[in-house]
């Protein structure tokens, strides 16, 4: 009876391991599937991780682009402003020069009381600040109400006949008293009658003579602002000096001539 109860025991014994085995074997199974869902936990985290922080570099690079294109686009304005800054700095300094010579144009004209240093001086100022190649400076024949070429650039006085006031281009212009410009001022003319521009010298209203120009100089394409203030300046400060001068010129003559007569009767013997 005690070997059959040794034997019992000994069974159950066996029961026991042999269940803790089974459990052991479970145990490690689970242990070894958890291992795996673990493994494939941290590999799903590991790629979330880099997923995210590919999207914080993604972000930051845009960040830094949208940054750089507002610099370059900054920069562009910048640039455009400093271009018109020095356009207008351009135009300024250009705007000083043609004041500075319109100031010795005008200083000129009034500088002499001599009728041909005037003309001279017309001349001048025609050709080197307005660019002219061949015209001719008409003034107004009172006796014969005429206009009659005193001088001339480019072609002789001479070959400029007499323009009635009233008839053709420039007669039109010494009695309407209004510039005449041609639409192709490029286009030149050597024919007396058919000028490319026509200026009136003018006091007030009153019209004295006419500046008719036939052809520019090669580089001279267009007007510019500066020229028709040398228009305007020829219309009414040339015409001053002209006139000035002449009348100065007639009297100084006139003086002359008086001053001549009056020695000769100082000189004449007495009875």
């Amino acid at each position: 009876m005690e070997e059959g109860s040794i034997i019992k025991k000994a069974d159950e014994f066996l029961q026991v391991f042999k269940k803790g085995e089974e459990f052991t074997k479970d145990i490690l199974r689970e242990n070894e599937r958890l291992r795996f869902k673990l493994a494939e936990v941290e590999e799903m985290l590991a790629r979330g991780g880099e997923e995210a922080r590919a999207g914080v570099y993604a972000n930051r690079i845009k960040l830094l682009e949208d940054e750089l294109k507002s610099l370059k686009e900054r920069f562009m304005q910048v640039e455009e402003e400093n271009k018109d800054f020095a356009s207008k700095y351009l135009e300024v300094e250009e705007e000083n020069n043609n004041l500075a010579n319109l100031y010795v144009a005008s200083y000129q004209l009034h500088s002499t009381l001599d009728f041909s240093e005037v003309l001279r001086i017309v001349l001048e100022i025609v050709i080197n600040l307005i660019g002219a190649e061949c015209f001719g400076l008409y003034l107004v024949d009172e006796k014969t109400n005429e206009l009659e070429a005193v001088a001339a650039e480019g072609i002789s006085a001479s070959e400029l006949p007499r323009v009635v006031i009233g008839e053709g281009l420039i007669g039109k212009v010494a009695k309407e008293g209004d510039s005449y410009f041609s639409e192709n001022i490029e286009a030149s003319s050597r024919k007396p009658d058919e000028p490319i521009v026509c200026i009136p010298l003018k006091i007030k209203e009153h019209v004295i003579g006419v500046i008719a120009i036939y052809s520019l100089l090669v580089q001279k394409r267009s007007f510019s602002h500066v020229d028709y203030e040398l228009f305007n300046l020829l219309a009414g400060h040339a015409a001053t000096a002209i006139f000035s001068s002449k009348l100065y010129t007639q009297s100084e003559r006139k003086l002359s001539t008086i001053q001549g007569f009056l020695d000769l009767l100082k000189d004449k013997p007495r009875r």
